[in-house]
């Protein structure tokens, strides 16, 4: 299993990514910057944030780590906060919390922190009163009790309230007065745009007297709802190109604005833009994985739970790392690269999953599910990983290579071709092999494509069908049952009771004995005939040569319960190759009222052999047999 949090392991060779926004943060010399990292979710920015973070660090030492760093981080979740605290409040006060705290262990600004502390209480009082100030200042409508406040004035300077109008109104006032006691300081007059210019420069000259760099580091804002998002954009508005600063934002630029457009109901797209383009100075988009990238993740990932020693993981990932940075030259990343670059031989189950990915990699970066996404391709590492464990509990044994397959079907193919591969094996007769897979797997095999029909002419099933290993003689009842996530595997036996249950197997194991169970088969319910006959019926498809096999007697009992399956009987009989049918038949077959259709299109057969025909005519002749 691999965890799916964030790591600040560098799989994707992300780290010349990180690399560039380290020096791009250096090289502004206390220039205020601001760095967007978009991506698409799953895709790797929170990691990236991570190796940001850690090349920062590694640029910012000074006097070989014996001094302080010249960089303050702060990490800000806003997903965190949501439905908890207004993100925008929140983002100020990890920002000032993490000032002051820096302050005191470097004993330098803390007057100034600890003054700012304070400015960042009346921001707190906005929050109470729902940001009514900040409304005003940015020319939003004020909102919560202030809001409340404020509107009922308004209908008394319209001559619009009335007794109860009043009686709200005071207490509304109260209540916003209990709120906000014990933050609010004695002041003449209370100036939001001065207050939030002088909450600025409190930053400002705080960062400026600390000799550092305040570097903020977003994450997960598109996962938020667009009021969350908003309210922290608008917190990064306030912060943001102040001297000393850098704010590094990931998230997907598409949901950012989203979330834009639906906040400001009728704004034209252009705008939206806008609005993004000018919080970010420095767009950065998470570079999509090819094929390379996907298996070299992959290999690392199984490299990561293998066997070896840490650091010869470490050396591994390294010469990967620098590998895929010559990809474009031609160079590749795969199981010969990595044992050569081991430079010993390497375990045997390591070797086997590094093949694995190596096969896994085209459709992993195709599928239309996983499409080279990093976080979906772990997710679907830890479901086989699962799915083999709980193969290994219940004692069921399962091929791997076979249970990778049927779920990576499952996840990314078509719902109506995997129902036709459940049914096919759930249908088989006892053996669990979707044989109609052969000539698909063959049509695929030869590149002729065209051939294919719906619904599994589209391009990830054919590369599906090439992927090895073939299936159309494999069991798959064991893949199917540990790997069960949309569609339940329900076999015959299934839609059985218990008595129909055991009649089956007895039909199944001895059929030379089926009259000797016609009462009790008769008993049963026409569903379950239904049931049995098809599992009979693909019994009796086995059979090379028709005279009298033991799987005709169960046949011919079933057909005598119920006349509908006798109509079925006759069809298999008459499709039948000529060559297989024997005269021993004839008399088995001559007092069925269905027989007639049968013997006739057999007579019409030039492949039935004379023998057979020559008995159909001469039970025609003494009357045995109706003539058509």
């Amino acid at each position: 299993m691999w965890s799916d949090n964030e790591t600040a392991q560098d799989y994707l060779n992300f780290g010349t990514v990180a690399a560039t926004v380290a020096e791009i943060i250096e090289n502004a010399r206390d220039r205020p910057v601001s760095i967007g990292v978009s991506g698409v979710w799953g895709v790797g920015k929170s990691s990236l944030i991570k190796l940001v973070h850690a090349a920062i660090e590694q640029r910012a030492v000074v006097n070989g780590g014996a001094d302080p760093s010249k960089f303050i981080f702060v990490e800000f979740n806003a997903w965190l906060y949501q439905g908890y605290d207004d993100a925008r409040t929140a983002l100020i006060e990890v920002v000032a919390s993490a000032l002051t705290k820096e302050a005191e262990s470097r004993k330098t600004g803390l007057k100034k922190a600890t003054a700012l502390m304070k400015r960042v209480e009346w921001f707190r009082v906005m929050k109470l009163t729902a940001g009514t100030a900040a409304s005003i200042a940015l020319g939003l409508p004020p909102t919560g009790l202030i809001g409340e406040a404020v509107a009922i004035g308004k209908k008394l300077l319209d001559g619009e309230a009335d007794r109860e109008t009043l009686e709200e109104g005071g207490k509304i006032i109260g209540e916003a007065h209990e709120q906000t006691k014990g933050l609010l300081r004695d002041r003449q007059v209370i100036s939001p745009p001065k207050e939030i210019e002088a909450l600025r420069r409190g930053f400002e000259e705080t960062l400026k007297e600390m000799g550092v760099t305040l570097v903020v580091l977003i994450d997960d804002l598109d996962r938020c709802l667009p009021e969350t998002t908003i309210s922290t954009l608008e917190a990064i508005r306030l912060l943001l190109f102040l001297k000393h600063t850098a704010f590094v934002i990931a998230a997907d630029d598409q949901m950012i604005k989203h979330a834009v457009k639906r906040h400001f109901q009728g704004v034209e797209d252009k705008l939206v833009t806008n609005y993004f383009d000018k919080l970010i100075q420095v767009p950065i988009r998470v570079p999509p994985l090819g094929t390379q990238e996907v298996r070299a993740y992959m290999m690392l990932l199984f490299i990561e739970n293998s066997s070896l020693e840490q650091q010869e993981k470490e050396n591994l990932r390294e010469g990967v790392c620098t590998q895929l940075s010559k990809t474009w030259q031609g160079s590749r990343v795969d199981t010969k690269f990595i044992a050569t670059h081991h430079g010993r031989k390497l375990p045997d189950d390591l070797l086997a999953r590094l093949d694995l990915a190596d096969r896994l990699a085209p459709l992993m970066t195709s599928a239309e599910g996983i499409a080279g996404n990093p976080r979906l391709i772990k997710r679907f590492l830890n479901a086989l990983s699962i799915r083999m464990s709980m193969a290994r509990a219940q004692g069921v044994s399962v091929d791997e290579s076979e249970l990778v397959k049927v779920l990576l079907f499952e996840r990314s193919g078509s719902t109506k071709a995997y129902a036709d591969l459940v049914k096919a094996v759930t249908e088989s007769d006892g053996d669990g092999k979707p044989k109609f897979l052969a000539q698909l797997e063959t049509v695929a095999a030869t590149g002729n494509d065209a051939k294919l029909q719906a619904p599994w002419d589209d391009k990830f099933l054919q590369d599906w069908l090439r992927l090895p290993p073939s299936l159309s003689d494999r069991d798959l009842r064991a893949a199917l049952y540990v790997s069960r996530e949309h569609a339940p595997l329900i076999t015959a036996e299934d839609r059985l009771s218990a008595e129909a249950a055991d009649l089956l197997e007895g039909l199944l194991e001895q059929p030379a004995m089926a009259a000797t169970i016609k009462p009790r088969l008769a008993a049963l319910s026409r569903s379950e005939l239904v049931v049995l006959m098809d599992r009979v019926l693909a019994r009796a498809r086995q059979q090379q040569e028709w005279g009298t096999p033991p799987i005709l007697e169960a046949l011919l009992t079933l057909s005598d319960i119920d006349p509908a399956q006798g109509q079925r009987v006759a069809a298999f009989m008459r499709e039948r190759p000529g060559t297989q049918i024997k005269a021993g038949i004839i008399p088995k077959l001559a007092d069925r009222a269905w027989s007639t259709d049968v013997f006739d299109a057999w007579l019409d057969d030039v492949e039935v052999g004379k023998p057979a025909k020559t008995a159909i005519n001469n039970r025609k002749k003494n009357g045995d047999i109706a003539i058509k």
